[in-house]
């Protein structure tokens, strides 16, 4: 008997669709794993597997792909080893490489019939949908926390994409107490995470989300205090790659602000105030400490080896900034960000979360823990895990057959009479910024494309724009009516190169159009007489749907104790009961899916899900 007899037999001609189709896996975490498993027994011949982590010891008790041999090793690249064996004839690709990078573009997106996202983090998941939806490609979005998991199925033009619907806004702590008072190990974990690291690598603390001003109205003296702080800091990284750099840093945040902060007495006249360390004292003490000291992370580190492994990550870091700045053309400002799977800036907040631990009496923390906390990670279980790929196979088969109709969005839920629950696919949101847009695509030379090429000669010109609009990269504002400054400058000076997006936005008051989304591809063999910018074919670009109007009033009923000439419609309580559970269930949707967005089944980004709403559903609901 054949392998895939059975198959045939339950699928009949779906089986063949299986088998010819080309499939992309987004992550091979813990979601990824089991789906690359499921796809592989349900018979998919071709799946391309693409992942930038490698395998940790804590992956191993619910990646059930990875064993301990092959800790460190890329997991893209062993699961496609390891998953073989499930059907040695399939087709299987990988990729131990950043889904964000320039190689994996629209084309390449085109190419497959059908994409799983099994990912981990909020960005990599909104860029997957994007290139979706400019690639017009189905996408199944699955995640996971704890008990709770969903499965969503993205359909251009027939369902709402991953943006349509706004995600939790990040926990925020009040700026006073990170950088003044901190109490709890969290403090310090953000504090080295959202103001040291960026501070010195990154983007000021002034342009992040994790502080919150607005309880510190009244600690005005001390919030112009900490931002001349952050001032000197800016000062200190000029001096990176110095021999005393390290020296400097240390003294200023882990010596110099402290013992500012043990000058304000009031401050400490009911808890004990903060004790600065002395760089050449624990210099010293970490003379004979192994700086691989590091790998270890259930290990709660000593002072010493907390210092050691902070001057170690801050010299790691220097050197990989300085090496982007040096490799970095035009005017963008290259910066480095925290990332939990990062070895070095995990290293460098874990160390530097520990040292202002012990500088404030706080109980430091392993580096593993340190992990969990900064990376918002909550606790996997491999159950959950395949449920959830499980579903995601079952929504395929209604893609592959281009059934949408019976495609769900379906909830995992530990709580409420049932385990699964689903809601149907609802229409894109006509106001999304992601798939709600016209597209187009231009034609650049990379030699002398100018930004004002793109305004004049393209949006103005060609596409009727007006003066009030604006021009946009993942960047920032390159052009509005208020800065003209970009215009002469070339697009690759602006972060504009080949497979990037560039979206621009109707201002008008008066009916204005749909964001354009413009896709940039350079010219292969560019020409002088050819135009430095230019569309590869014409667009149309609807206008955004008009607001619906206001209600009128009922009439002749009471309504809040006026009177009107018509005794019909919902008025009184009645209209405000069937208002108020408009707006509830409204709510509760959002609660369940739209606001939350789950992880890959590591456990990272909690997902917000209403666990009163019991609504039920049956897998095979055709």
């Amino acid at each position: 008997m054949a392998r895939d007899t059975y198959l045939k037999r339950s699928l009949g001609i779906l089986s063949k669709r299986i088998k010819e189709s080309r499939v992309l896996l987004v992550g091979a975490g813990g979601i990824g794993c089991e789906l690359l498993k499921n796809l592989l027994l349900t018979g998919f011949g071709e799946i391309h597997i693409i992942d930038l982590d490698t395998i940790d010891l804590s992956n191993l008790n619910r990646q059930f792909l990875f064993r301990y041999e092959h800790i460190k090793k890329p997991k893209a690249l062993v699961a496609k080893e390891v998953a073989s064996k499930f059907q040695p004839g399939a087709k299987l690709e990988a990729y131990h490489a950043n889904i964000k990078d320039s190689q994996f573009n629209v084309d390449w997106f085109a190419g497959f019939n059908i994409v799983f996202n099994a990912l981990d983090n909020l960005d990599a998941r909104r860029h997957v949908n994007r290139m979706c939806l400019a690639a017009n490609v189905p996408l199944i979005e699955s995640g996971t926390t704890g008990f709770n998991g969903q499965v969503q199925v993205i359909k251009k033009g027939q369902s709402e994409c991953y943006d349509c619907n706004p995600k939790p806004v990040p926990k925020t702590f009040p700026v006073c107490t990170i950088r003044s008072t901190p109490s709890q190990p969290i403090h310090c974990i953000v504090w080295a995470k959202s103001y040291l690291l960026p501070e010195l690598f990154g983007t000021s603390e002034d342009d992040t989300e994790d502080f919150d001003h607005s309880d510190d109205a009244e600690n005005a003296e001390e919030i112009e205090n900490l931002r001349r702080e952050a001032q000197a800091l800016k000062a200190i990284r000029e001096s990176m790659g110095s021999p005393d750099f390290a020296k400097k840093v240390f003294d200023k945040v882990f010596k110099d602000d402290i013992e500012r902060l043990r000058g304000m007495e009031d401050m400490w006249k009911t808890r004990k105030p903060p004790e600065p360390l002395n760089y050449e004292q624990l210099e010293e003490q970490a003379a004979t400490v192994d700086t691989t000291i590091s790998c270890n992370d259930q290990k709660v580190w000593t002072l010493a080896e907390d210092f050691a492994v902070f001057k170690d990550s801050l010299g790691r870091l220097s050197k990989r900034l300085q090496t982007l700045q040096e490799t970095t053309k035009g005017d963008i400002r290259p910066i480095l960000t925290f990332d939990k799977d990062d070895a070095d800036t995990l290293d460098f907040v874990a160390a530097s979360a520990n040292l202002r631990s012990t500088i404030f009496g706080i109980e430091p923390k392993s580096k593993f823990d340190i992990k969990q906390m900064a990376g918002n990670i909550i606790p996997a279980i491999a159950t959950t895990n395949a449920m959830t790929a499980g579903l995601c196979v079952l929504q395929a088969f209604k893609v592959l057959n281009d059934d949408y109709a019976h495609a769900k969005m379906v909830f995992l839920e530990r709580s409420g009479a049932r385990a699964i629950n689903s809601d149907t696919l609802k229409p894109p949101n006509p106001n999304c910024p992601v798939c709600s847009v016209a597209q187009a695509k231009i034609i650049v030379d990379p030699e002398r494309a100018t930004l004002n090429d793109l305004v004049e000669g393209v949006l103005r010109l060609q596409l009727g724009y007006g003066e009030e609009f604006s021009v946009t990269n993942e960047v920032g504002t390159l052009y509005d009516p208020d800065l003209e400054d970009n215009l002469p400058k070339k697009l690759s000076e602006l972060g504009i190169k080949n497979e990037t997006f560039i979206t621009v936005v109707d201002e008008e008051d008066e009916e204005p159009r749909v964001n354009l989304e413009i896709l940039v591809a350079e010219r292969p063999e560019p020409k002088t007489e050819d135009k430095p910018v230019s569309l590869e074919k014409e667009v149309e670009i609807p206008r955004k749907p008009k607001a619906p109007p206001a209600p009128e009033p009922p009439k002749n009923e009471h309504v809040n104790g006026v009177s009107g000439p018509e005794p019909n419609g919902i008025v009184g309580k009645r209209k405000r009961d069937a208002e108020e559970a408009e707006i509830s269930e409204a709510e509760q949707r959002a609660k369940r899916f739209a606001k939350g967005y789950a992880t890959d089944g590591d456990g990272a980004n909690p997902i917000v899900l209403d666990e009163a709403e019991s609504g039920a559903i049956l897998i095979e609901d055709d």
